[in-house]
C-alpha cells in the first residue's frame, strides 16, 4: 500500500469519527439523597446493553449514544427504582439528576442483598474504618465509647465523664489526630464538642482515616481524622434521649429537623445535656490514719500517717451543655444547600486530679463558655457542568476560666492540710483566664471530568487569637498570641479498568504564621515565625473481584503546632513557644475479602502500617511545675499491623473481632539533637503508651419477638489492652518498674423497641466485673457501672 493510500485512509477515518461525534449524543449527571451525593447507584437504558455507575461526587456519564427515544433506569440498594423517558438529538448534551426515595423494606435488609454507605468508604483507596451507628443508637455511649471499639484505635480518659482523653490511632495520637463534623472542624463548634459528649444519636456514621487523610478534610493531621457524619437527608425527624446511670450521671440529647415542603424552608437543632458527679471508688489509695487501719501498714510523709485504702472522688462534679440551630434552604436554581446557623455551649468541671492521681485537689474549678456563628453554602454544577463548589465559613469565641485560690493539700479522704502554695502550685492565688476568638474558612471545588476522572482543590484558613491573663492581678498585661494557619491541598482522581482501579494522587501546602511572646528577664518579648512547606500522597484500591481488594495509601505530611501545645490549656498543660511542627511519613498496605452466602455476610480485613516521624511532639510531665508540657523528640518510628473480622446474619446477629499491635519506639540518637531526648532511650519504646489490644463486639437481636413492630435487642462487648511501662523501659530496676497491668473489660446491653423504632428503652452495665482499670499516667478509670436510657424517635 502506497503512502497515498495510507494517508487517504487516515483522512477518511478521521472524518468518519468526526462525524459520528457530531451526531452522537451524551447524557450526564448527579445521583443524590437530597444534598448528599449517592456512590455506585446503576445506571443503564432500558432495552440495550449500556451502562454505568455513579462515582464518588454521584455523577455518572452515558455517552456515544445514537439519537432517538431511551428511558433511563437507576436503581441503588436502600432506595425506590427510578426511571425516565428521554428523546435525544444528534450532537446533544442532555443534563439529568435523579434524587432517590430510601424503601424501607430494602434497608432492612440491606446486610443481606448488598453494601452499604459504610462498606463503600471502607472499600475505598484510603485506610479507614467506617462504623454505622444504627445498632448502638438505644446504649448511653457516647462517641468516643464507640470509636475505642474500631480497629487501630485507643482511647484513654483521665476518668470519668468530661474528663480529659488522649486518642491515638496507629500509635500517633493527641493533636496529630482532628476530629470533624460533616467535614468541618469539631473544636470550631466550641470546647464541648468533643467526642466524649457528643451522644451517639447525633451521628449516622463514623468515618476513622489512619495516617494519609483526604485533601477535602483541609486538615494537618499527621496521625489521621475522624469526621461524624450526620443525617444530611431533607425529610422530617425528631430524636429525644435521656438517660440516667451510676455516679449520678445524667445525659440528654435531642437532634430533629423540621422541612416545609411549600417554601423549601429547613430548620435543623441539635443540643445535648450531660452532668454527673462522678464519685466512683478510688481503690488503695493514700488516707489519712488515725491509728492502724484494717490491719494496713502506717506510714509517716510530711509529719502526717498515711495508709493504702479506698475513698471516693469528692470533688469531681462535671456538667455540660450544647445548643445549636441552622436554618436555610435546598435545592434551589443558585444554591444546593444555604445554611446559616448559630450554637452557644458551656461547662462546669470540678478538679480531682492533676496529670497523676497522686496529685489530689480539692477547690480547683473549670468552667468554660463558647459561642459560635456559621454559613453553609453548596452548588453543583457552578458555572458551568460538573463544577461543584462549596463554602463554610465560621465566627467562635472560646473562653476558659480556671480557679486555684485554696493554699492547701488535699488527700482522698478530703482531708487536707496548708500550705505556702496553691493546690497547682502558684504562689500566689489565680483565677486564670483564656479568651480565643477564631475565624476559619473553607472553600472547596470539585470538578467532574467524567465518570473515570475528577478534581478536587480545597483551601482552609484558620486565624486564632490567644490571651491568658489572672483576673486577680488588674496590673499584670495579658500573654497574647496569634496562630494563623493556611493549608491548600489539590487531589486527582481515577476510576479505571470499569471502577475496578481506584487513585487518588493529592499534593499539600501548609503555611503557619505564629506570634507569641516569651519571658526573658522577666519581661515579655514578643516573636514572630513562620514555616512553609509540601505534603504529597496517593490512595489506590485495586479490585481483584467484586469482594476482594488491596489498597495502598501514603502520604508525607506534615502536622502544625496547636494552641494548647504552644500556649498551655490553664490546667494541666504547661505552653511552650519553642515547639517546632512535626513531619511524618505514613505508609499503608492493606487487603479486604468480603462474601455473602445466602443470609450470612462475611468481611475480613487486614493492613500493615508504617509511620516515621520527625520533630515528633510528645507530652512528658515536667517535674517542677506537676503539669504536662509538649516537647519535640527528634525521631519516632511506629510499626504494626491491625486485623478485622466481621459476620453478619441478616438482622438477627452481628460479631466483630480486631486486633492491633504497634510499637512506637524512639529513633533519636543521643547528642543528636537539641531536642527532648533522655539518654540511653534509644531504640526504646515510646512510654504510656498501649501497644496490644482487641475488642469483641457481639449483637443479637430478633424483629416481632414481643409483638408486632417490636424489636429486642442485645449488645455484649469486650476490650483487652496488653500491659504497657508508664516510663522508658531501659529505666529503672524492671522488678518494680511502674507499669499498667493486662486489662480485660466486658460490658452488656439490652434494648427493646416498639412501633418500629418509635419508642426505646435500654438497659446496661460497664465494666461487669468491676476490674481496676487504668488510663494516662495510671489514673483510675470507674468501676462497675449500670444506666438506663428512654429514646423516641419519630420520622
Amino acid at each position: 500500500m502506497t503512502y497515498g493510500k495510507i494517508l487517504l485512509l487516515i483522512l477518511l477515518s478521521s472524518f468518519s469519527f468526526a462525524a459520528h461525534s457530531q451526531t452522537t449524543a451524551t447524557i450526564s449527571g448527579y445521583v443524590k439523597d437530597g444534598s448528599e451525593p449517592i456512590t455506585g447507584a446503576s445506571i443503564f437504558l432500558k432495552g440495550t446493553k449500556q451502562g454505568v455507575v455513579s462515582n464518588a461526587q454521584g455523577y455518572y456519564e452515558l455517552k456515544n449514544l445514537v439519537p432517538g427515544t431511551y428511558t433511563v433506569s437507576i436503581s441503588f440498594l436502600g432506595y425506590e427504582k427510578d426511571s425516565k423517558q428521554v428523546t435525544l438529538k444528534p450532537a446533544q448534551n442532555l443534563n439529568l439528576n435523579f434524587s432517590l426515595k430510601k424503601d424501607q423494606q430494602q434497608l432492612h435488609d440491606v446486610n443481606i442483598n448488598g453494601k452499604t454507605k459504610t462498606q463503600q468508604v471502607k472499600e475505598s483507596g484510603f485506610s479507614v474504618n467506617a462504623i454505622e451507628t444504627k445498632k448502638y443508637a438505644n446504649t448511653t455511649a457516647d462517641l468516643n465509647q464507640i470509636l475505642n471499639r474500631s480497629t487501630g484505635v485507643r482511647i484513654r480518659e483521665q476518668g470519668g465523664l468530661g474528663s480529659d482523653f488522649k486518642f491515638s490511632i496507629n500509635g500517633l495520637s493527641g493533636k496529630q489526630v482532628k476530629f470533624f463534623i460533616d467535614g468541618i472542624p469539631m473544636d470550631v463548634m466550641g470546647s464541648a464538642m468533643s467526642l466524649n459528649n457528643i451522644p451517639v444519636n447525633m451521628a449516622e456514621r463514623l468515618e476513622v482515616y489512619k495516617g494519609v487523610v483526604p485533601v477535602q478534610l483541609g486538615a494537618d493531621a499527621m496521625g489521621g481524622a475522624v469526621n461524624v457524619v450526620t443525617n444530611q437527608k431533607v425529610s422530617n425527624y425528631l430524636d429525644l434521649s435521656h438517660s440516667y446511670g451510676s455516679f449520678q450521671t445524667n445525659r440528654s440529647s435531642l437532634t430533629g429537623q423540621y422541612v416545609n415542603q411549600q417554601t423549601g424552608l429547613i430548620i435543623k437543632g441539635n443540643g445535648f445535656f450531660n452532668s454527673s458527679e462522678n464519685s466512683y471508688k478510688m481503690k488503695n489509695v493514700d488516707l489519712v490514719s488515725g491509728g492502724l487501719r484494717d490491719g494496713n501498714f502506717i506510714y509517716d510523709v510530711n509529719g502526717a500517717e498515711y495508709y493504702k485504702g479506698d475513698a471516693r472522688r469528692f470533688h469531681d462534679n462535671y456538667l455540660s451543655a450544647l445548643g445549636q440551630v441552622e436554618v436555610g434552604i435546598t435545592n434551589k436554581s443558585w444554591a444546593d444547600v444555604l445554611f446559616v446557623g448559630g450554637g452557644y455551649n458551656e461547662g462546669h468541671q470540678d478538679l480531682q486530679t492533676g496529670f497523676d492521681q497522686q496529685t489530689v485537689y480539692g477547690k480547683v474549678k473549670r468552667t468554660n463558655f463558647a459561642k459560635s456563628a456559621t454559613l453553609r453554602y453548596k452548588k453543583n454544577n457552578f458555572i458551568t457542568e460538573g463544577l461543584n463548589l462549596s463554602v463554610f465559613a465560621a465566627r467562635s469565641k472560646d473562653t476558659y476560666k480556671t480557679t486555684d485560690t485554696a493554699f492547701r493539700n488535699y488527700n482522698w479522704d478530703g482531708t487536707y492540710f496548708t500550705k505556702g502554695y496553691t493546690e497547682m502550685g502558684n504562689s500566689v492565688k489565680s483565677i486564670s483566664n483564656i479568651v480565643r476568638p477564631r475565624t476559619y474558612l473553607m472553600a472547596n471545588l470539585s470538578y467532574v471530568i467524567n465518570n473515570e476522572h475528577s478534581l478536587n482543590l480545597n483551601y482552609t484558613i484558620d486565624h486564632l487569637k490567644n490571651k491568658n491573663f489572672n483576673q486577680l492581678q488588674t496590673d499584670h498585661d495579658s500573654v497574647p498570641g496569634l496562630i494563623n494557619k493556611q493549608i491548600l491541598g489539590f487531589a486527582y482522581q481515577q476510576n479505571l479498568l470499569d471502577n475496578r482501579l481506584s487513585n487518588t494522587i493529592f499534593a499539600k501546602y501548609y503555611h503557619l504564621g505564629l506570634e507569641r511572646s516569651k519571658s526573658i528577664t522577666g519581661r515579655y518579648v514578643t516573636q514572630d515565625t513562620t514555616f512553609s512547606n509540601f505534603g504529597y500522597g496517593i490512595a489506590s484500591r485495586y479490585k481483584l473481584t467484586d469482594g476482594i481488594g488491596l489498597k495502598a495509601s501514603y502520604e508525607h505530611s506534615y502536622r502544625l503546632q496547636e494552641t494548647e501545645e504552644v500556649f498551655g490549656d490553664g490546667l494541666n498543660v504547661l505552653g511552650n513557644p519553642n515547639l517546632k511542627p512535626e513531619s511524618s511519613h505514613n505508609l499503608n498496605l492493606g487487603a479486604y475479602y468480603g462474601f455473602q452466602i445466602n443470609k450470612n455476610s462475611f468481611f475480613f480485613e487486614a493492613s500493615g502500617f508504617y509511620r516515621n516521624a520527625k520533630d515528633f511532639i510528645f507530652p512528658v510531665p515536667d517535674v517542677r511545675s506537676k503539669l504536662i508540657k509538649s516537647e519535640n523528640q527528634s525521631s519516632v518510628r511506629i510499626t504494626g499491623f491491625e486485623s478485622e473480622a466481621r459476620y453478619s446474619y441478616a438482622q438477627l446477629l452481628s460479631l466483630t473481632l480486631n486486633l492491633t499491635y504497634q510499637n512506637a519506639i524512639n529513633t533519636t540518637k543521643e547528642g543528636q539533637t537539641e531536642s527532648y531526648s533522655v539518654p540511653g532511650t534509644y531504640l526504646n519504646k515510646i512510654p504510656n503508651q498501649p501497644w496490644l489490644f482487641g475488642n469483641a463486639d457481639f449483637t443479637i437481636g430478633q424483629d416481632n419477638l414481643l409483638g408486632k413492630d417490636t424489636r429486642l435487642q442485645f449488645n455484649w462487648f469486650t476490650q483487652y489492652v496488653n500491659w504497657f511501662y508508664l516510663t522508658w523501659e531501659s529505666k529503672g530496676n524492671p522488678i518494680d518498674k511502674s507499669d499498667i497491668p493486662t486489662q480485660f473489660v466486658h460490658s452488656a446491653s439490652l434494648s427493646y423497641s416498639l412501633q418500629k423504632g418509635k419508642y426505646n428503652i435500654s438497659a446496661e452495665c460497664r465494666n461487669l466485673t468491676d476490674q481496676l482499670t487504668y488510663d494516662n499516667f495510671k489514673l483510675q478509670k470507674p468501676g462497675r457501672s449500670f444506666s438506663v436510657k428512654f429514646r423516641y424517635f419519630i420520622q
